[in-house]
């Protein structure tokens, strides 16, 4: 390749740093902006850096799609690895729409050197520089992408030559004042500052330096982005991990404290076991994430089924993910204890996704779930179980996504219900979640089981639940034909009674208080029949007083009456015979 003449071509002012925020370029990709401020430095040059399959060259296109679309900003990829037919195929997939854009606002430049080229003497990058010039004033292009600049480097004689073509680059794209993307190749782990041996000048040189990394942790994949320099602005130092879905990058970042108040709620939902919301105080709070743990077999599907049942009663739209089972093996299931699905399943309310069927990190099946809930348009969101994300990659990375699946519900308003799968073995019988999510959760519902008498019984708790008054009792879960219902326990002698034994229990209790009750009326009418009693020989005494008394005054009169009588005698008596008394003839 020949030297050619540089021209400067007429382009606007190089736009200079503000005092308080620099420019910036809005990439378009979904969290990267947050991490930069707003995006790339405008009208400066930004290094892209990674390993193999590390998603530069995705990254770099999807910079030049948002710019040509939404910001009007023409954009040119100059390709030094892969030719514009095979970019445009494999680009294709991403919904981009490239078809729409070329050739006025993307131009594709092949600027791949020969497979036969036999290099003679030195060379520099003036001539295609100036080809570039004048494509771009042509279509007025303001971004440009250099892919795999390593390539065209790696033809030049020695470190002297290649750092002066760099140079002569930089210096280029500075007075043409474009917003310019240079992606490398890095060996090693570039993410923690290894790579770029060969070119890693280039760091120093640049307004902005960005390292994708791509890796196997535990064997699975993951993928992790870091800004390492950015001139002139502040960004997010730390490494966030991204996703290349059906539109391209998706960078996770979480919701920074004070930015985007979520609307708060004091709307109850029913969680489809009705003595559940009276323990609740009425139900979840629309928008809050339920957490529901348990080991194996504690009816942790079950309760998530109640809940999709009710809010599809409600005529919710609402998004079922199983990890453990097929979506038919689920609403299979859940009929034998009264909960029916198949029918809203069948109206389009409800869809059941089997989530083995997704594959990848972590940081995949959140990407995933979250565009299959904003396609069904769903309110209501089940994770059966949530704990599976644990699985996917190391258990850090697997909390982050929790933490940002639950931020994401918020900020939609989306009732979340996630079940926690717990191992007996490692957690020692505890109720901690794996994930460490119980503390972002607003409601946690515990379910065990007690083993007793030879049989295994199912207890419910509400460990906690922010902003409502709930019990603190325990109750038994029970699974019947006709639904899930919540029942009473008792303890005796300090010992929980559930299954067989509450109902010999409570068969006690019952016989007990039909006993006693039968005692006392027995023993009522045996008090009446004694009160009658009573009450008869009370009125036989009063009536033998009554007789008593009036003898006693007839008595007394007939004893005056004789007396009376018997004096009177006596006196006439006396008269007659003359004694001590003057005669009547002498008293006239």
């Amino acid at each position: 390749m020949t030297a050619l003449p540089t021209h400067r071509i007429d382009a606007p002012p190089v736009v200079a740093m503000d005092a308080v925020q620099l420019a910036k370029a809005a990439t378009g990709i979904t969290g990267f902006d947050d991490i930069c401020g707003g995006g790339l430095p405008l009208g400066r040059t930004t290094l892209l850096a990674g390993g193999p399959g590390s998603g530069k060259t995705i990254f770099a296109m999807q910079c030049l799609v948002h710019g040509a679309r939404h910001c009007q900003e023409p954009g040119i990829f100059v390709a030094f690895e892969e030719s514009p037919k095979r970019l445009v195929a494999n680009f294709a997939g991403f919904g981009w729409r490239l078809d729409e854009l070329l050739p006025r606002q993307l131009a594709f430049v092949d600027a791949q050197p020969p497979t036969d080229l036999v290099q003679s003497g030195s060379f520099d990058l003036g001539g295609m520089l100036a080809g570039l010039q004048a494509q771009a004033s042509s279509m007025g292009a303001r971004r440009i992408v250099f892919d795999a600049l390593d390539i065209m480097l790696a033809l030049l004689p020695d470190e002297s030559a290649r750092r002066r073509e760099v140079y002569r680059l930089h210096d280029w794209l500075n007075s043409c004042g474009f917003t310019a993307l240079i992606t490398a190749k890095a060996d090693g782990d570039a993410s923690h500052g290894g790579g770029q041996q060969r070119f890693g000048f280039m760091q120093f040189m640049v307004d902005c330096a960005v390292v994708v990394n791509h890796s196997m942790t535990l064997g699975v994949s993951q993928r992790n982005l870091r800004v390492q320099k950015y001139r002139g602005s502040a960004f997010d130092e730390n490494e966030a991990p991204f996703v290349i879905g059906i539109g391209g990058f998706d960078v996770a970042v979480t919701r920074k404290l004070g930015s985007d108040e979520t609307v708060v709620s004091t709307e109850r939902v029913g969680s489809g076991v009705d003595r559940l919301d009276t323990m609740l105080g009425g139900g979840y709070y629309r928008g809050a994430t339920v957490l529901v743990t348990g080991f194996p077999g504690t009816a942790k599907t079950t309760l998530s089924g109640a809940f999709a049942e009710a809010a599809c009663g409600r005529g919710e739209r609402t998004l079922f993910v199983s990890f453990d089972s097929d979506g038919g093996e689920v609403v299979r299931n859940l009929t034998s204890v009264g909960i029916r699905l198949a029918p809203y399943v069948d109206s389009g309310l409800l869809r059941m996704v089997s989530a083995r069927t997704i594959i990848g990190s972590a940081e995949t099946l959140l990407v995933r779930i979250k565009a299959l809930a904003r396609a069904h348009g769903a309110r209501c969101l089940v994770i059966d179980p949530v704990s599976t994300l644990s699985t996917a990659g190391n258990e850090l990375t697997a909390h982050g996504v929790a933490e940002r699946l639950i931020d994401w519900s918020k900020a939609e308003g989306v009732t979340l219900v996630c079940t926690s799968l717990l191992d007996e073995l490692t957690n020692g019988g505890g109720s901690g979640s794996p994930l460490h999510v119980s503390t972002l959760a607003d409601t946690w519902i515990h379910l065990s089981y007690l083993v007793q008498a030879g049989e295994r019984n199912r207890g419910l708790s509400i460990i906690k639940s922010r902003g409502t008054a709930h019990s603190n009792q325990v109750r038994e879960l029970m699974l019947g034909n006709d639904g899930v219902t919540l029942a009473d326990i008792y303890t005796a002698g300090g010992e929980v009674l559930m299954g067989t034994l509450r109902w010999e229990k409570e068969r006690a209790v019952r016989l007990a208080a039909e006993t006693a009750e039968v005692a006392t009326r027995l023993k009522r009418v045996r008090l009446d029949a004694e009160e009658a009693e009573l009450e008869v020989r009370l009125k036989s005494l009063e009536t033998e007083l009554v007789a008593k008394r009036t003898e006693k005054l007839l008595l007394v009169r007939a004893t005056e009456s004789n007396e009376g009588e018997a004096s009177e005698g006596n006196t006439q008596l006396r008269e007659l015979r003359g004694a001590d008394v003057t005669p009547r003839a002498l008293r006239d």
